[in-house]
C-alpha cells in the first residue's frame, strides 16, 4: 500500500539528491494523495560494474521504493546496441549482444545492494522491439522531428565540430521514449544528462494520448578525479563491488573540495550533519578527519560497518605508519626476467604499455620499495618474488 506523504517527505524526496523536477507541482500532488506511481530508471549494459554516479539515482528510487511505489528498472539491451549519445563527443563504439548479456548479469546483484529487488519490477526492452517491425519502427519515428533530435546540445556540439553524428544514435532518445510508452511510465528519474532523453517520454506518451511522465533529474556525481563525472571508462569511479579497501582508498583520494558533494549525493549522512562539516572545513579544519568520516560511510552502505573498521585500519596502516598492506594480490609470472613495464600490464597495475611508460617515468613505481623510473630495466624475480607498487594504494607480488 503506497503511503500518501506529507510536506516533509515530499521535501525529502524531491530536495537533497534532486536536481530539477518537471513537472513539479503535479508530482507532488501525486504524492500528497498517496497515488502508486510507476517509478522508471533505464540502463544500459555497456559495461558489467555500477558505481557510486549510478548509486545517486538507485538510493533516490529506494526513498520511493519505501513509500510503496513501483519502480520499474529496464535493462535496455537493445538500446544498447545503439549507444547512449548523451555526453558523448563522438559515437560510442558498438557492442555485441553476448557482451551485452554478460554485462548485463551482474547489474542484478549490484542493483539489489540498494533495491529491494522483491518489489522491483524489472523489463528488457527487448521484450517489444524484437517484436518491432519496419513499419512499426516507421510510425513511433514518424512522431518525432529530425529538427527536434538533432537539437540537443550533444549533437550540436559535434556537429559544429564536424563529427559525424550516426542516423542509429538519433534513435536513441526515441527507443528511450517508447519504454516509457510501454511500461506506462508515470515518472522517470535519471541523471541530469538524460533531460533530453526523458523528456522525449513526454512527448511520445502525449502523442499517443497518455498521461505525460513527470521528470526528475539527479546530479552528476563527480569522479575521484575531481574533474569530470564518474564513469569507468575515465577511470575516476568507486564501484559498488569494489573490495572495501579499494572503495575506503578512492574515497580518500578525492580532492577536498568534493568532501561535501560526496557527503550530500553518496551518503545517508543528514543534511545537519553536512551542514556542520561544511561550515567546519569553511573555518579551515582540517579535512582528513572529514574524509576519513566520508569513506567509513560509503563503505558501510555497501559492505557493513565492520568491513569499514578493517577498511580504514588497513588504510592507516599502510599510508600514515608506512606498512605494507597484509594481503597483497599476487600474480604468477611465466619467466624470471620482465621488464618493469611489462610487469605492470601482466599484473594488471596499468592498462597498457603506454599508461605503465607514463607512471613510470613519473617515478610513480617501486620494486621491492626503491623507485624505478627506467621503463626498460629488467626485473629478477626471485623465488621469494618481487614487490611492486603504483601510486600510494596498489600492490602487487611477482611470483613464479
Amino acid at each position: 500500500m503506497t503511503k500518501k506523504a506529507d510536506q516533509k517527505t515530499v521535501e525529502r524526496l524531491l530536495g537533497r539528491g534532486v536536481e530539477e523536477v518537471i513537472v513539479r507541482a503535479h508530482l507532488e500532488n501525486d504524492l500528497r494523495k498517496g497515488t502508486t506511481l510507476r517509478i522508471k530508471l533505464g540502463a544500459d549494459p555497456t559495461a558489467p560494474d555500477l558505481h557510486l554516479g549510478h548509486a545517486v539515482v538507485l538510493r533516490k528510487l529506494r526513498q520511493f521504493q519505501e513509500l510503496g511505489h513501483t519502480v520499474v528498472f529496464i535493462i535496455g539491451d537493445y538500446t544498447a546496441l545503439i549507444g547512449d549519445p548523451s555526453g558523448r563527443n563522438k559515437t560510442r563504439p558498438p557492442l555485441d549482444p553476448a557482451t551485452i548479456k554478460k554485462n548485463a548479469g551482474t547489474y542484478f546483484k549490484q542493483v539489489g545492494k540498494i533495491l529491494d529487488m522483491k518489489k522491483t519490477e524489472v523489463h528488457w526492452n527487448s521484450e517489444w522491439f524484437r517484436e518491432m517491425s519496419v513499419a512499426d519502427l516507421i510510425v513511433l519515428t514518424s512522431k518525432f522531428t529530425s529538427q527536434r533530435v538533432l537539437e540537443r546540445d550533444d549533437f550540436q556540439k559535434r556537429w559544429k565540430a564536424g563529427i559525424e553524428i550516426g542516423h542509429h544514435e538519433t534513435l536513441y532518445p526515441i527507443l528511450q521514449a517508447q519504454d516509457s510508452v510501454m511500461i506506462r511510465a508515470s515518472v522517470e528519474i535519471g541523471g541530469t544528462d538524460q533531460k533530453f532523453n526523458m523528456l522525449a517520454g513526454r512527448d511520445l506518451q502525449r502523442k499517443v494520448g497518455m498521461d505525460e511522465q513527470d521528470v526528475i533529474t539527479c546530479p552528476l556525481l563527480v569522479g575521484t578525479d575531481g574533474e569530470k563525472k564518474m564513469s569507468k571508462s575515465l577511470g575516476n569511479y568507486i564501484g559498488l563491488t569494489d573490495a572495501p579497501e579499494e572503495m575506503y582508498g578512492k574515497a580518500m583520494s578525492i580532492p577536498d573540495r568534493l568532501i561535501v558533494h560526496y557527503f550530500q549525493l553518496a551518503t545517508g549522512v543528514s543534511d545537519a550533519e553536512i551542514e556542520k562539516i561544511s561550515r567546519g572545513l569553511s573555518a579551515g579544519e582540517n579535512p582528513r578527519g572529514h574524509k576519513a568520516r566520508l569513506a567509513r560511510e560509503i563503505v558501510a552502505l555497501y559492505h557493513g560497518a565492520a568491513a569499514a573498521g578493517k577498511a580504514e585500519d588497513g588504510f592507516n596502516r599502510t599510508f600514515r605508519n608506512k606498512e605494507t598492506p597484509e594481503n597483497i594480490r599476487e600474480c604468477k609470472m611465466k619467466n624470471t626476467r620482465c621488464k618493469i613495464m611489462d610487469c605492470l600490464v601482466a599484473s594488471k597495475l596499468a592498462a597498457s604499455k603506454s599508461e605503465a611508460r607514463r607512471v613510470i617515468v613519473e617515478g610513480g613505481v617501486k620494486v621491492n620499495g626503491r623507485v624505478e623510473k627506467d621503463p626498460k630495466v629488467e626485473v629478477l624475480i626471485s623465488k621469494t618474488g618481487v614487490l611492486i607498487q603504483k601510486g600510494k594504494r596498489h600492490f602487487v607480488r611477482l611470483v613464479l
